[in-house]
């Protein structure tokens, strides 16, 4: 549809890896480069053309408000045999993100893109309607027991943070930058897309560092010949900042665990907290995830991007932290990592609801595991 500078258009994008919809605000028509948008509806396959390569594929919710794209996401209605909440599933699984990986054409990052015409011609094993919808059903009974334990883990998350919030009642703030040594930044990496093998170095990608979680999983293996310093190195025990993330997300912090993998390293967007004697590392990632500190972090963001935006080394030090002694600040951190056991443990379970909904949506396409219609 034409774009009318008269109007708004709340607009939307989508996330990789089989993950919805990205909400973004309205956009003025007088304010867009774009002459056409694309119109996006309930209950419609989407996918975005440059990012399809890492699974950047869903179906709209069915209560979907009108929202808009640009010409970089294509829409496709379903067919009558066709059922939108099998198809959703389908979006979800890697599959369906390999495929797309080997229909996009180009060279090299931002070339790259899947078009249309090649995105129809991928073959998938599609069952017939009524099996469709059984495969709905089986795996929406896992989807909602994989729900209630995010909503645990969530839960506890909060109860977590109000208890460290009632422990630290009173005592005084201080900035961040006169409880550090340091701050040592990471190094822009040459990676490719996919994890590093058993015996390779990696790069953590922004995403390998959440609010108390380190994932190395999420990370990418380096080019061969790519140099990365000794200093850039991560070691057990770090604790680890993100510079650069999306607006909700920017300035989470965590600790490396002991059992870390040898050969990962820091990327430019992630930064290295160094605490000083008088700050415990366990206590610092406490005090970096409560809600002064995160208001701080996530206001002193900047950025022209919906989807990306960065704190400054000196906004990070300026962060309002509570500073009791030693021994006050390692009684508070050992009472939230006793709460946060349980919602490491509700978050483990979920992992392995995960993975056995794989394997059986994998076993129920290809009918290795039977269903009854």
């Amino acid at each position: 549809m034409d774009v009318d500078p008269e109007q708004k258009y709340p607009t939307v994008g989508v996330l990789n890896r089989g993950r919805g919809l990205l909400y973004r605000d309205s956009v003025a028509g007088s304010a867009t480069a774009y002459k056409k948008l694309n119109r996006i509806g309930p209950s419609m396959l989407v996918y975005s053309r440059l990012k399809a390569f890492e699974g950047a594929i869903t179906v709209t919710p069915d209560d979907l408000p009108e929202s808009f794209a640009s010409q970089e996401f294509p829409t496709f209605a379903f067919a009558s045999d066709a059922d939108p909440d099998f198809f959703r599933i389908l979006t979800t699984m890697e599959r369906m993100w390999d495929a797309l990986q080997g229909a996009s054409k180009g060279m090299g990052g931002r070339r790259e893109r899947v078009k249309p015409a090649d995105f129809l011609n991928i073959v998938m094993d599609i069952p017939p309607l009524p099996v469709q919808k059984r495969i709905v059903e089986a795996i929406g009974a896992v989807d909602d027991q994989i729900s209630a334990l995010n909503e645990e883990a969530e839960a506890l998350d909060r109860v977590s943070m109000a208890v460290a919030s009632d422990m630290l009642s009173g005592e005084p703030i201080v900035a961040l930058g006169t409880a550090l040594d340091d701050i040592r930044g990471g190094k822009s990496p040459q990676a490719n897309k996919w994890p590093p093998g058993a015996d390779e170095f990696g790069v953590l990608k922004v995403s390998a560092v959440t609010p108390f979680r380190f994932l190395p999983e999420e990370s990418k293996s380096l080019l061969p010949g790519t140099f990365m310093p000794a200093s850039a190195l991560v070691q057990p025990g770090d604790v680890l900042i993100t510079r650069a993330n999306t607006p909700l997300r920017v300035g989470a912090v965590t600790r490396v665990p002991a059992d870390v993998r040898n050969g990962l390293y820091l990327a430019d967007k992630t930064l290295r907290l160094v605490p000083s004697s008088k700050l415990d590392p366990d206590f610092l990632v406490v005090a970096m995830a409560l809600k002064a500190a995160r208001n701080h972090l996530m206001s002193s963001a900047t950025g022209t991007s919906a989807s990306m935006v960065n704190v400054s080394q000196d906004r990070i030090r300026e962060t309002p932290i509570p500073l009791p002694d030693l021994d006050r600040q390692r009684e508070v951190a050992s009472a939230v990592l006793s709460v946060r056991a349980n919602t490491d443990a509700a978050r483990a379970e979920a992992t392995r609801l995960r993975k056995a909904r794989s394997g059986l949506l994998s076993g129920l396409l290809d009918q290795s595991i039977t269903i009854d219609v």
